[in-house]
């Protein structure tokens, strides 16, 4: 998962480095295509902007096939395909999988109980809908090393593998590495050990183009750490539906294959038909050789000498502070967030003080130093600290735009009443049964036999988009009022609160020892995943030596302290400003053993889907005599404290204890199937070929070898396969089917171990030509520093055009550059960078005022200003969404009202209710003191209290 958000704050912050990638276009030669499997697994099994989705393993199976070939198709590799499933993770990287499948599970249970509500209440109205469909992928767990699934799926890629082999042209001149998920390893780190091992072959071609295919922000690091010159990601582009969704239909495709099929369930054609519409997005390279561009010139040292800055050194810095912003290992820091630009923060905090803590802070040349000489702990100390000194004002600015959300809140929940009660007061007794006899009319509609397929189709689609909306409208607790704060950070005594409320510390010596033992972790878990991101898995378990230094001016005290943590022992992570004392840590891993996969399925599934498990492993989960049982709660807490959303919380779940597991684990082995053996074993890769002379004889050689040695195990051969260093493991049984010189070749392959890794160009790459200079970088301004109410200005919006009959673009009635929409037979101000307010009856334009326009009645000058006074049909529309879109938090619109994207309750705007005729905008009503809004008043975004009672109330500058 890596950090949140991190791929749309690196491409609004670095733009040059995205670029479109369509099928038919003619893209970048590429030598090598890695599919991060389970990217595509997830969207295959269990699709986001599908109301329908597949019901069988072969639906889905079909859909990942797909999914292969169209981006085979984008990519057109030259050399190599590699395709990585997820094995067994490190122990560190299962709490996050515990914790992430427990909340799927009860998020999947609440989901259920409110689509089973709404059905009963759509019976209730008349409308019909399709039936529940019976499905066998409910659990979208089961995609974990060592489920029946992903056995069934692995053998299915090898025959899809070996039957485009055969029957592909385009397939023909490659090799292909398939790594299941009985191979060790996550899917993305078998990638790049792989990539790292090769680069390590003295055949190695420095000029070899990769791509990498994948949606987790930790690909961006892995792919920087690898210090490629030509390497690019390719990804979807991040849009809220695809092309099909977007108009309001699901395509004609979906209804007319519908109209043919009982209504009870969809034909596999059916299905196979929708797949095919929806899986036509667009995609986005990512080039990795643009953005080490942009990271040369913004992490380049002020008055530094240009010539002993190392632009390598410097990138590997930035992966390792992006690890302080979030990982799938540690927790993040509470001052550090992305959404406040916490990275611009330290590399600010770099910038300025890499001269004060004395250089670089790792250097990936020691990554083999078993002393740690790879990490500066003593520098890193020092500028996490001087990031720590920012806390007091971020958090302070926090509290500040904390309060303003609730204090807006609470007026628009009053405000909301009060025009209710106006509506009622105002509408006559006529108005009121006329609204009567529509509802029963429209209740006669409901209930009439819809039996056609569209309508049943549309009913379906309904049904299911209400449940989603129903769930993300119980998950926003702000709304709701439940949003509780009690660490109350910005308010004075907050780091004893923190201490209190999540460590259980109760006196001022507690909390400074555990404040020690938090820091001590986090300072090995760093070290853990800096040689995770670079080299591979240091320890399997996370089991280290950690040695604390002591000195005083007589003597100085070594003491060993061997701890038994597998993992960060904590839920929670310190403060930028507790980390001192970070530099008298020295850690030494030890590699110890991974989990077989069985065990995994133990240590991070829930109780709900222990179904997903072997027959003798069951009753260790869901028995209520088990030894374990407590490490499977049902019911678990969920930490919301001062978040909105719920999805934001943290799972406090029990941490696996490695040791109880095992043994209860270790008694059970035994009374396995023989299927499911082979289910709980590791395996090597499977390179795949269709035509190879040189393996052929080495096949051939090996054959001989066995047979005059009587050797019936597997034999481990070097391979000299061009572009592909490593061993080949092959046995009897192996040599005897590939000894037609024109069948495909399928044998197990092992990725070199021992080499020296480089962290640098090679020698002989061909560099591209650049396309970023120092104009390209954005002004930094730092979140904490900035003071404004508009678009913070480290983050480019992005605007959307929209067919209308008539707009101008300025700075207008809108956010930033916003546009004012009018029907085509009606003016429109041009531009609407009016200045400060003016005398009655003067009009000036300044085009240097960045702000809101300002606007006084005025007879002699009111068409400059505004066009036909007699015009009530006007609207202002915010450039990022449609008319009335209230999943942007507008509210609803009625037949009479124009309306702006993101007003309502949205962003502060007053209500809109059936018997107003007034515009809305952006931020309007009580926000940021605005004053209150009556039926015939348009108001300004921000508009202050500045307003003045006048004929047409004209908003006015939001600086008056």
């Amino acid at each position: 998962m890596g950090v949140p958000s991190f791929y749309r704050w690196l491409v609004n912050k670095y733009p040059k480095i995205v670029s479109d990638a369509a099928a038919s276009a003619d893209p970048p030669e590429i030598d090598n295509l890695y599919l991060d499997m389970n990217g595509l697994i997830h969207p295959c099994f269990h699709p986001d902007d599908d109301p329908f989705p597949p019901t069988t393993v072969d639906d889905v199976f079909r859909r990942i096939h797909d999914y292969v070939d169209s981006l085979f198709d984008i990519v057109k590799p030259r050399k190599l395909l590699f395709m990585a499933i997820d094995g067994v993770a490190p122990r560190a990287k299962m709490n996050q999988q515990r914790s992430r499948r427990f909340r799927s599970a009860k998020d999947s249970q609440r989901a259920e109980e409110v689509e089973d509500k709404l059905r009963k209440q759509f019976e209730a109205e008349g409308r019909v809908v399709l039936p529940k469909q019976e499905s066998e992928i409910l659990d979208s767990n089961v995609i974990t090393p060592g489920t029946e699934f992903m056995h069934l799926l692995s053998e299915n890629l090898r025959s899809y593998v070996k039957r485009r082999l055969r029957e592909d042209p385009a397939w023909g001149n490659i090799k292909v590495i398939l790594s299941d998920d009985k191979a060790l390893g996550e899917g993305e780190h078998k990638i790049m050990s792989f990539i790292r091992a090769q680069r390590a072959s003295s055949e190695y071609d420095p000029n070899t183009r990769h791509c990498l295919y994948g949606l987790d922000a930790d690909l961006i690091m892995l792919a920087l750490a690898t210090h490629e010159a030509h390497f690019s990601i390719l990804r979807e582009e991040v849009l809220p539906l695809n092309g099909e969704l977007r108009n309001g239909n699901f395509g004609r495709a979906l209804v007319d294959s519908v109209k043919e099929q009982p209504l009870s369930r969809e034909s596999a054609s059916s299905q196979e038909s929708r797949w095919q519409a929806s899986k036509r997005k667009p995609y986005q390279f990512l080039n990795v050789s643009v953005l080490r561009e942009y990271l040369s010139l913004d992490m380049e040292i002020p008055g530094f000498d240009k010539f002993e800055f190392d632009q390598e050194r410097a990138i590997d810095d930035f992966i390792f502070i992006c690890f302080f912003a979030g990982n799938d290992f540690l927790p993040h820091i509470p001052s550090l967030s992305l959404h406040e630009g916490c990275i611009d923060l330290m590399i600010d905090v770099y910038k300025k003080e890499f001269q004060n803590f004395g250089g670089y802070l790792v250097n990936m040349e020691k990554i083999a130093d078993t002393n740690g000489g790879y990490i500066k702990l003593s520098r890193v100390e020092r500028f996490i600290l001087a990031v720590g000194a920012y806390e007091e004002e971020i958090f302070s600015k926090r509290a500040d735009i904390r309060e303003k959300k609730l204090r807006r809140m609470l007026a628009e929940h009053r405000d909301a009443q009060e025009e209710e009660q106006n509506c009622l007061d105002e509408g006559t007794s006529s108005e009121i049964l006329a609204m009567h006899d529509i509802s029963r009319i429209d209740k006669l509609k409901i209930s009439a036999p819809a039996e056609d397929a569209d309508t049943v189709m549309e009913n379906t689609k309904q049904l299911k988009q209400k449940v989603k909306d129903v769930i993300k409208r119980e998950s926003d607790m702000f709304k709701d009022g439940l949003c509780a704060d009690k660490l109350k950070l910005g308010n004075p005594g907050w780091r004893q609160r923190y201490y209190k409320e999540k460590f259980y510390t109760d006196t001022q010596i507690e909390m400074e020892s555990t404040r020690k033992s938090v820091v001590a972790e986090y300072g090995k878990g760093l070290c853990w995943v800096l040689l995770y991101y670079f080299s591979e898995v240091p320890s399997f378990t996370w089991l280290v030596y950690t040695f604390f230094h002591m000195a005083d001016s007589l003597f100085k005290i070594v003491s060993e302290l061997r701890l038994r943590f597998r993992f960060f022992p904590y839920h929670y992570g310190p403060f930028a400003s507790d980390f001192r004392g970070l530099s008298r840590v020295k850690v030494k891993f030890q590699k110890g053993f991974p989990f077989k996969p069985f065990d995994q399925l133990m240590g991070v599934l829930p109780p709900s889907s222990s179904h997903a498990l072997p027959e003798a492993y069951k009753g260790l989960m869901v028995d209520g005599e088990s030894k374990i049982i407590d490490l499977y709660p049902i019911e678990f807490k969920m930490d919301v404290d001062g978040k909105r959303f719920l999805w934001q919380g943290i799972c406090i779940l029990p941490f696996i204890d490695e040791e109880r597991l095992l043994v209860e684990t270790k008694k059970v082995e035994n009374e396995l199937k023989d299927e499911e053996k082979i289910r709980n074993e590791e395996t090597h890769h499977r390179l795949f070929l269709r035509h190879s002379s040189e393996l052929r004889l080495e096949l051939s050689s090996c054959r001989v070898r066995m047979s005059s040695e009587k050797i019936k195990g597997p034999v481990a051969i070097h391979s000299h396969i061009k572009g592909i260093e490593g061993t080949l493991h092959v046995t009897s049984d192996q040599i005897e089917r590939d000894d037609d010189e024109k069948s495909d070749i399928c044998i197990f392959y092992e990725i070199p171990r021992c080499f020296k890794f480089v962290p640098r160009l090679l020698e002989g790459v061909n560099l591209p030509e650049k396309t970023v200079c120092r104009e390209d970088l954005a002004e930094i301004v730092l979140w904490h520093e900035h003071r404004g109410h508009g678009v913070w200005r480290n983050q480019t919006p992005h605007y959307q055009k929209s067919d209308v009959a008539s707009q101008s673009e300025g700075r207008g009635f809108c956010i930033g550059r916003g546009r004012t929409f009018v029907p085509q037979e009606n003016s429109c101000h041009d531009h609407g960078n009016i200045g400060r307010q003016q005398p009655a009856g003067s009009f000036r334009r300044d085009d240097h005022d960045r702000s809101t326009s300002s606007y006084r009645q005025s007879d002699s000058n009111f068409r400059q200003c505004r066009g036909d006074p007699a015009n009530t049909d006007w609207r202002v529309r915010n450039p990022s969404g449609n008319i009335g879109a209230g999943n942007l938090g507008g509210q609803r619109q009625y037949a009479n009202q124009p309306f702006v994207a993101n007003a309502g309750r949205g962003q502060g705007g007053q209500r809109q209710s059936s018997h107003m005729t007034r515009p809305f905008v952006p931020s309007g009503g009580l926000g940021h003191g605005g004053q209150v809004q009556r039926t015939s008043q348009p108001f300004l975004r921000n508009g202050g209290r500045g307003q003045e009672r006048c004929r047409g109330w004209w908003p006015r500058n939001i600086d008056q």
